[in-house]
């Protein structure tokens, strides 16, 4: 008998193991389809996410960049380091419009979420010429911000317009709205609460539209009250929806300038100046690029952080089918 073991090749089977011979090139025949997937996953993916990083990711590097320098635009940028961050947090006016931004999101939001959840439910019913209505309560939405600010500024006059006509004809008080300090920013919430309405509205009703409604048959069978059906059927249901409504208008809620810009220029006395307004200002008015991209810098990180919690907080009250 020969002693001498047999000498295993590529391709053999070894027989005291059980391993199975692996063809050559095999492992590269099985990573090449996932490269072919990879790349054109890659290749449809070009056409967006070519300007998301030219308009979105390039912008976002270069504003850090300028958030450290001091610069008017025009002549060349100086070197300050985080100084534009230390004087933005230690000044009043950056503490002010951040107030002013934070009252018109508690103003806004209830507003447009309990107007858009009473025309949902409304709307999600059997009615006549259902379809106009859900159509006209959405125009707004589709609307130029300037088209509605200048309507809204319109209505809200205090001398001519039509708000105070009415208010007048009922003896009611005729507040100096857009003009008198105190009525600015509530002026500013209206108009932005009518124009946002369709939005979360159609949110809200295709939220409602997922509903079965054996759950309300149910309930009704055990005696539900309608108040009843609407608190335990209809809110917990709708809640994915109320979560998207909630993280959207909160993140536009910090965002607003259009028909601040429009309707009062963050006046008067700087009563309705916000966030975005201020870095408008800084920037344009004054040329201070530099502190104006560190308080765009700072405004992101406040949105960041109350989305990461709108988000972690969740799990606690939004309830997935």
């Amino acid at each position: 008998m020969n002693a001498t073991q047999p000498t295993l090749t590529r391709g053999s089977v070894d027989d005291r193991d059980g391993a199975r011979p692996v063809a050559p090139g095999a492992s590269r025949r099985r990573r090449s389809p996932r490269l072919r997937t990879l790349g054109w996953a890659l290749f449809f993916l070009l056409p967006s996410g070519v300007p998301l990083l030219l308009f979105t990711f390039v912008p976002m590097v270069s504003s850090a960049w300028v958030s450290l320098h001091e610069w008017n635009l025009i002549s060349s940028m100086t070197w300050v380091g985080l100084d534009n961050y230390a004087h933005l947090l230690t000044d009043p006016n950056t503490r002010e419009v951040f107030g002013h931004t934070l009252l018109y999101i508690l103003g806004y939001f209830p507003l447009v979420y309990a107007g858009g959840l009473g025309l949902a439910v409304v709307l999600n019913r059997r009615l006549a010429a259902r379809g106009f209505f859900r159509a006209a309560y959405f125009l707004p939405v589709v609307t130029s911000w300037v088209v509605v600010a200048l309507v809204w500024q319109w209505l809200l006059n205090p001398s001519n317009g039509l708000v105070n006509q009415i208010l007048g004809f009922l003896n009611l008080p005729e507040p100096g709205w857009w003009t008198d300090p105190s009525w600015a920013m509530p002026s500013v919430i209206l108009a932005s609460a009518w124009k946002d309405l369709g939005f979360v509205m159609v949110i809200l009703l295709a939220g409602l539209q997922t509903i079965p409604q054996e759950l309300y048959e149910a309930s009704r069978i055990d005696g539900a009250s309608a108040w009843k059906q609407f608190r335990h059927v209809t809110l917990p249901l709708l809640s994915p929806s109320t979560f998207f409504v909630v993280v959207i208008s909160l993140i536009n809620g910090f965002q607003v300038f259009d028909q601040v810009y429009v309707m009062t220029g963050g006046g008067p006395s700087g009563a309705s100046q916000v966030v975005v307004g201020q870095i408008y200002e800084l920037t344009f008015r004054y040329g201070r690029a530099g502190e104006a991209s560190a308080l765009s810098w700072l405004l992101f990180l406040v949105i960041l952080a109350v989305t990461a919690v709108q988000i972690r907080g969740q799990r606690r009250w939004v309830h997935y089918a």
